[in-house]
C-alpha cells in the first residue's frame, strides 16, 4: 500500500508571462489571486456583448468548494493585448473528497476566460504522484462546454459531478494500459508517433533514417526515475508524456546547433497535446488487444 504523498507548493513559469501553482492540500484564494488574477475578474472584457452572461470564475469555484471540490492547481495564460490580462484564459484542476492511496489522483479540469476566447470547459484529468505528471484524459470521458449564458454556476457544478461519475471508466482504461506489455519496437513506434504530435509530421524518420526532430524516439522513452522503469504501455506512455511535455532533453536543431527541448508552455497546447498522447495510448491499447 502506498503512503499519502504531500506535494509542496510549486510555482513555475508555464508559458510566456504565465504562471502555475500546485498544492495537493488545496489552494487558498490569496494564493490563487497571485498566480491567476483573472479568476477574480470583477467584470467581463469590454469586447463582450450584453448576451454574454458574466459570472466570475471565483463564484463558480466557491460553489464547487461547497460540494467538496478543492482547487489543487491554477494557471493563467498571458495576453499581449493591452487591457486583457485581467480577463484572459485560466485553468483550475480540482479534486473531490479526501486524498486516496492510489498512484494517481482524479482531477476535474476547469478552463475559462472572461475575454470571449473560451466558454467554461470541463475535462477529466489524472495526476501521477511518481513524476508529478498532470494527464488529460482523451475520449474516455465526455468533455463539457458551457457557454456564458444562463445559470452557468449550477451547470458547471452539475458538469463536475458528471465528469466525476465517469472516472470508473478511466480507471478501467488505466488498469488495462498497466497490464499490457510492449515490445521494444512497439515502444519506439509509440515514441515516433509522439514526436510527430509534438514537432510536426515531418519529424518522422525518412527512408535514410534521418529526422528533423531535435530529439529521437529513443530519447522520449528514457526514464527519469526508477518508478518509470518498465515496459508496459502505461510506463511507456508516462515516460513519453513527461519528456514531451516538460522538455529539457539534449538535442540538435536543423542546422546542428546544440539545444535543449522546451517545455510545452501554453494552456491550450498543453491540454491538446496531453489529450493527443492519451488518445495515442488508447489506440496502441486497442491494437495490442
Amino acid at each position: 500500500m502506498n503512503t499519502l504523498r504531500a506535494t509542496p507548493t510549486l510555482t513555475t513559469r508555464f508559458a510566456y508571462g504565465t504562471r502555475v501553482l500546485r498544492q495537493d492540500s488545496g489552494l487558498a484564494e490569496d494564493q490563487m489571486r497571485q498566480v491567476a488574477p483573472s479568476i477574480f475578474a470583477t467584470g467581463k472584457h469590454a469586447s463582450r456583448s450584453e448576451r454574454y452572461s458574466y459570472i466570475p470564475t471565483i463564484d463558480v469555484l466557491r460553489g464547487l468548494q461547497k460540494e467538496n471540490f478543492r482547487p489543487v492547481m491554477v494557471a493563467q495564460g498571458a495576453s499581449r493585448v493591452e487591457g486583457k490580462a485581467d480577463y484572459t484564459k485560466h485553468l483550475i484542476r480540482l479534486r473531490h473528497g479526501e486524498p486516496n492511496q492510489r498512484d494517481e489522483a482524479q482531477e476535474i479540469i476547469l478552463i475559462n476566460s472572461h475575454d470571449g476566447v473560451s466558454a467554461y470547459q470541463m475535462l477529466a484529468g489524472l495526476f501521477r504522484y511518481a513524476c508529478a505528471n498532470g494527464l488529460v484524459v482523451g475520449d474516455v470521458v465526455e468533455d463539457l462546454r458551457i457557454p456564458h449564458k444562463g445559470q452557468v454556476q449550477d451547470r458547471v457544478i452539475e458538469g463536475a459531478f458528471r465528469v466525476l461519475d465517469q472516472f470508473q471508466a478511466v480507471d478501467e482504461h488505466t488498469d488495462a494500459m498497466k497490464a499490457l506489455p510492449l515490445q521494444p519496437a512497439e515502444e519506439r513506434a509509440f515514441a515516433t508517433a509522439a514526436l510527430a504530435l509534438r514537432f510536426g509530421e515531418n519529424t518522422v524518420a525518412d527512408f535514410g533514417g534521418h529526422t528533423a526532430a531535435p530529439v529521437t524516439a529513443e530519447q522520449l522513452i528514457e526514464a527519469r526515475r526508477p518508478e518509470d522503469l518498465g515496459h508496459s504501455l502505461w510506463h511507456t506512455f508516462q515516460r513519453v508524456q513527461e519528456n514531451v511535455i516538460r522538455g529539457g532533453q539534449s538535442g540538435r536543431g536543423p542546422k546542428g546547433r546544440r539545444l535543449h527541448t522546451r517545455p510545452v508552455n501554453s494552456i491550450d497546447r498543453n491540454v491538446s497535446l496531453n489529450r493527443a498522447l492519451w488518445l495515442l495510448a488508447e489506440e496502441m491499447r486497442k491494437l495490442k488487444a
